[in-house]
C-alpha cells in the first residue's frame, strides 16, 4: 500500500506541470537537482514495485503445502482409537467369504486379504512383512496394489521405478513437504527390507492390472471433511460446504475404506472446470506453462519404460508429488527431470492436473 501511493506521488509531481511548473517557478539551477532526484525516485519505486509483484507471484505459485492433500491425522484420533476396547466382532465385505476382526484388520504385519482369488500369491514381504521392522506392503497398499489417498498405488508400475523409490527413501533423496505418517513408515521401517525382499514386492506390484480405482465429480459444493486415519472423511451430518479450489478426495463407501476393502474403491471431488484446465496442461503444456507429459509418460499416459504410468492415480498423491518436485523436496534422480517440469505451475495447476489424470482410465 505505501510502494502504490509513493508511486502514485512521484508520477503525480512530474505530471503536475499544469498547477505547479518546476521550469517556472524555480532558478535553473534548483529544477535540475529536484527533477533528477523525481527521476530517481520514480525508477526506485518501478523496480521495486517490479520485484515486490515478482515475490507475490512466486508466493502465490504453491501458498505452501495444501492439507486436503497432504492429510495429518490430528493426535486426538489416535488418542481415541487407542482407548477403544478391543473389538473381535468377525467383519464381512460383500463378495468375499472371509472374515476378520478389526484388530486383525489392523494389524500391520498380517493384512486381510478379502479376495485371495483376485490376485498372484503374494511375496511373504507382501503379505507378511518382516516383524518387528518391516511391515507388510499389502497393508498399506493393499494386495491388489491399488493403495489408497495417503499413500501410493503400486499396481502396474515397473519394477526398475519400485526399486529406485525404495532406494530414495532409504537415501533422503525422497522426502515430503508435510511430515505424515505414511512417509515416516516408509523411512523408518520399510527401507529395512532387504533387497531380495524389495526386488520380490517389487515384481508382483508390477505384474497386477490396474483398474479404475477413483471416480471424479466436478461440483461446486462437497460434503464436510475431517481427518481419520491420514485421509478426509465426510462429518457425520456435517453437511456441505463450498468446494473452494481444493480436492477432497475421500472413501466411496468410507464403512468398506475403513475394513480395507480392496474392492471399495475412492470418489474426488474437484472444483467445476478442472478437468478442462487439466486436460490443456496435460496434453498441451499449455502456453509452454509446462510440457506434455505424453512425452515422458506415453501416449496414453500409462508408463513408458521405466517411467510410470500416472493415468487412473490418486488426485492427492499426484498433487503431493507436483507439490514436492516443484519445492524441491522431492530430490532424486528422477525428480531432476520433473523440477523444469513443475517450475512455473501454480497449485491450483497442480489440482486441476492431478483431477484430469484422475479422471483417465488407468
Amino acid at each position: 500500500m505505501r510502494m502504490h501511493m509513493l508511486r502514485r506521488a512521484a508520477f503525480a509531481m512530474l505530471a503536475s506541470n499544469s498547477r505547479f511548473s518546476l521550469r517556472t517557478h524555480l532558478p535553473h539551477r534548483s529544477w535540475l537537482p529536484i527533477s533528477a532526484a523525481l527521476v530517481a525516485i520514480c525508477a526506485f519505486v518501478v523496480v521495486a514495485a517490479a520485484r515486490n509483484q515478482s515475490e507475490k507471484t512466486k508466493a502465490q505459485r504453491t501458498q505452501g503445502p495444501p492439507y486436503w492433500a497432504f492429510v495429518v491425522e490430528p493426535p486426538a484420533y489416535a488418542s481415541n482409537a487407542q482407548a477403544k476396547p478391543a473389538d473381535d466382532t468377525p467383519r464381512h465385505v460383500p463378495g468375499s467369504r472371509a472374515a476378520f476382526t478389526l484388530r486383525q484388520i489392523n494389524d500391520g504385519f498380517n493384512p486381510p486379504d478379502w479376495h485371495p482369488e483376485e490376485h498372484p500369491p503374494m511375496p511373504e514381504v507382501v503379505a507378511h512383512g518382516r516383524k518387528p521392522d518391516v511391515f507388510a506392503c499389502g497393508f498399506c497398499h493393499l494386495p491388489n496394489g491399488q493403495g489408497r489417498p495417503e499413500n501410493a498405488g503400486l499396481v502396474g508400475l515397473p519394477a526398475a521405478y519400485i526399486v529406485q523409490q525404495m532406494a530414495d527413501f532409504k537415501d533422503g533423496t525422497r522426502k515430503a513437504s508435510k511430515n505424515t505418517l505414511p512417509i515416516a513408515v516408509m523411512v523408518t521401517h520399510e527401507t529395512k527390507a532387504t533387497p531380495k525382499e524389495i526386488k520380490a514386492a517389487a515384481e508382483y506390484f508390477s505384474r497386477l492390472k490396474p483398474k479404475t480405482w477413483v471416480r471424479v465429480v466436478e461440483t461446486r459444493t462437497v460434503p464436510r471433511t475431517h481427518a481419520v486415519g491420514w485421509m478426509l472423511v465426510p462429518v457425520a451430518g456435517g453437511g456441505t460446504e463450498p468446494i473452494g479450489r481444493r480436492i477432497i478426495e475421500t472413501g466411496a463407501n468410507v464403512e468398506q475404506t475403513e475394513m480395507r476393502n480392496d474392492e471399495s474403491g475412492f470418489i474426488a471431488y474437484v472444483p467445476v472446470g478442472s478437468l478442462r484446465k487439466g486436460k490443456a496442461l496435460v496434453t498441451t503444456g499449455d502456453a509452454e506453462k509446462t510440457i506434455q507429459c505424453g512425452i515422458c509418460h506415453g501416449p496414453d499416459l500409462r508408463g513408458s519404460s521405466n517411467v510410470p504410468t500416472i493415468a487412473g492415480r490418486s488426485p492427492s498423491y499426484i498433487v503431493r508429488q507436483l507439490y514436492d518436485f516443484h519445492t524441491g523436496t522431492r530430490s532424486g534422480a528422477d525428480a531432476q527431470l520433473m523440477k523444469p517440469v513443475t517450475a512455473k505451475l501454480t497449485l491450483d495447476d497442480m489440482l486441476s492436473i492431478a483431477a484430469y489424470l484422475a479422471s483417465l482410465h488407468p
